[in-house]
């Protein structure tokens, strides 16, 4: 009896047999092409790594019927273009090593092969000495033609009926208008990594936008692309930060140092949205998504930003190749680091230097209003802090003296009509508190009213003076002259094996947070002192919650800010309350010292301490404008 593939002459099957070529293909579309904008994200990436400087996508039905991604790159040959529709053939890399220092968008050879399988799919290229070009149309993996064909320079991919072959696969996508909301996104950040790229999007046959490819380089090109597809109403700050990489404990006294850079622009403090939408991140010109980046972004702003809000951003990570992993998922968006905590200090270190110099110097007023981007859609509009609870506590002494010497200014100019125009350009001012301000009075027995050589201006005495005491105590904690209140009766507090070890390397910086404790045990330790601001009715509770905040934030983060929750609660309930009247010295005292603060324009919940009325928005609200 003859044997036959998966059988053995005693009858015996096996059991493991290998998939089929199309098999392997769908199952590996599954992880490459998860909706019409893994399509074209894969496509664009193509036409990158081909040179090319101008893409035009086109998608019908949300990409459901078609979508075509046509550029003017360096195109392929006959052998070329059959060659990429096998599976891991590429052109990116040619071996092992190559994975280790990948410097294209794409690397894998699994997109094209993996696209075709899945939908009607028709490749034509031509390379520029050629004198024609290529057309290769293959159905759900199957080759259907190959001819010669005219065809500019450059390649032109056709996906038509996408997952036609996969109706399960098919049913899961959303609507039309979700699926061409998930590809103007994913073509947005290929455009943000790449403005010297011209690109164009049409739906349905209609043109959603053009983006001209930018002149120049750097910040420059990439504010005009910002700009172009934000509106101009976002305030940014440019950061660009150079160095090296912190060095890490274990590291050799000889080891190489690690360059890295960070550059572009995030939103200025109260400039913020309620999701991640407008907070893009690159690797080297690459979009990913990288928790510890994410992490590094907030801690960069931290109190400048409320809760519940992300900050507004397009950074660049420019980093050596060899130190970043991108071979973790098909799709290529998440990334590991290999010194992740110190590439996580380096990016945080730079979004708080950017904002600090933001409040120091200079800098182009982008504060001009754009009809496209309402204020309150960026976190702008101020809470109202009335109908907070009274504590029956002393306010803290502000240390009211003689008032400030009177501050001399130019009478505002007069509120004369001026004409608009449809582009206005910003013009070079000064930081809001960088001006002469004037008290008027104070609304409502909480909003302070001021006015400057621009325009009108509301200060939350509230906020304001949150923001003087939080940075007095902060800065206190940070001299190491936080002062530490011992306990009538110390408590012994019994942890685990692993946190008394974890406590016992802690102690001096829990010592320096004001928290007394040392060891009364192998696993016991006696807690005898704290923060006068500090009031716990659980000593252990309050020691385990330090523990896991020392755990989260790990040595690449300042461990003085371990205590800040109690601090801003402290200062929230002994700071100036919405109905206490100041009189005019104490309201210029608070002024003053609001000047002298690292990140005045927040107080430490996020919420703004100022809000500035230009003489152009006051003159729109009344009808003087033409």
């Amino acid at each position: 009896m003859d044997t036959w593939a998966g059988a053995h002459d005693d009858g015996r099957v096996n059991r493991v047999k290998l998939l089929p070529e199309q098999v392997a293909n769908q199952i590996a579309a599954g992880e490459v092409v998860e909706r019409p904008a893994s399509v074209v994200k894969e496509l664009v990436e193509n036409a990158l790594d081909a040179g090319a400087r101008k893409i035009t996508v086109e998608v019908k039905a949300g990409g459901r019927s078609l979508i075509r991604v046509t550029d003017d790159g360096h195109g392929m040959s006959r052998d070329d273009a059959l060659m990429s529709l096998e599976r891991h053939a590429t052109s990116k890399i040619t071996r092992a090593e190559d994975l280790a220092s990948i410097a294209t968008m794409g690397f894998r050879g699994e997109a094209v092969p993996s696209i075709a399988s899945v939908s009607r799919f028709v490749l034509t290229s031509r390379l520029a000495e050629a004198e024609g070009g290529t057309e290769i149309a293959v159905n759900g993996g199957k080759m259907m033609a190959v001819k010669e064909t005219g065809a500019a320079v450059g390649t032109a991919v056709e996906v038509r009926s996408l997952f036609y072959n996969l109706p399960a696969r098919r049913k899961f996508l959303r609507t039309e208008e979700t699926e061409r909301a998930h590809v103007q996104r994913m073509l947005t950040l290929m455009a943000l990594a790449h403005p010297e790229v011209a690109f164009t999007l049409r739906h349905d046959d209609r043109e959603v936008w053009r983006l001209l490819a930018e002149s120049g380089t750097g910040a420059a090109a990439l504010e005009r692309r910002l700009r172009a597809l934000w509106g101009k109403g976002l305030r940014l700050i440019e950061i660009d930060c150079a160095g090296e990489l912190a060095r890490r404990p274990f590291d050799a006294d000889d080891a190489p140092t690690k360059a890295c850079r960070v550059w572009g622009f995030i939103g200025a403090p109260g400039v913020s949205r309620s999701n991640r939408e407008h907070q893009h991140v690159f690797v080297n010109q690459r979009p990913i998504d990288n928790v510890g980046l994410g992490m590094a972004l907030r801690e960069g702003y931290h109190t400048a930003l409320m809760k519940g809000k992300y900050p507004v951003c397009c950074l660049f990570l420019e980093i050596e190749p060899a130190e970043v992993d991108v071979n973790i998922h098909p799709a290529k968006r998440e990334v590991k680091f290999h010194r992740e905590r110190e590439v996580r200090k380096f990016v945080a270190d730079a979004v708080s230097e950017g904002l600090h110099e933001f409040h120091s110097q200079e800098l182009e007023d982008r504060s001009q209003k754009s009809e496209f981007v309402a204020p309150e859609n960026f976190g702008l509009k101020a809470t109202d802090v009335s109908s907070e609870a009274m504590v029956e506590q002393k306010p803290l002494d502000m240390g009211f003296a003689q008032p400030p010497a009177p501050i001399h200014r130019e009478d505002a100019r007069p509120l004369v009509p001026q004409p608009s125009t449809l582009n206005p350009q910003p013009q070079p001012a000064q930081p809001l508190l960088k001006v002469p301000l004037k008290i008027l009075g104070v609304v409502g027995k909480l909003y302070v009213v001021l006015e400057s050589d621009r325009g009108l201006v509301l200060m939350d005495q509230h906020a304001a003076h949150e923001r003087v005491l939080y940075e007095q105590l902060l800065e206190q904690m940070q001299r190491e002259e936080t002062a530490s209140q011992k306990l009538l009766l110390p408590e012994t507090v019994e942890l685990s094996a692993t946190d008394a070890q974890f406590v016992a390397e802690q102690v001096g910086t829990l010592s320096r947070l004001g928290v007394g404790i040392s060891t009364f045990g192998e696993r016991t330790f006696l807690l005898d002192a704290l923060p006068p601001f500090v009031k716990v009715k659980d000593t252990k509770n309050f020691v385990l919650s330090l523990i896991d905040e020392l755990k989260s934030v790990g040595q690449g983060v300042n461990s003085m800010r371990l205590g800040e929750a109690m601090v801003i609660m402290t200062v929230c309930r002994q700071a100036i309350k919405a109905n206490d009247a100041l009189a005019g010295p104490e309201l210029e005292k608070l002024l003053e010292d609001l000047r002298h603060c690292t990140m005045p324009y927040t107080c430490p919940h996020g919420r703004p301490t100022l809000i500035e009325m230009s003489y152009p928005e006051l003159e729109k609200k009344f009808g003087r404008t033409v």
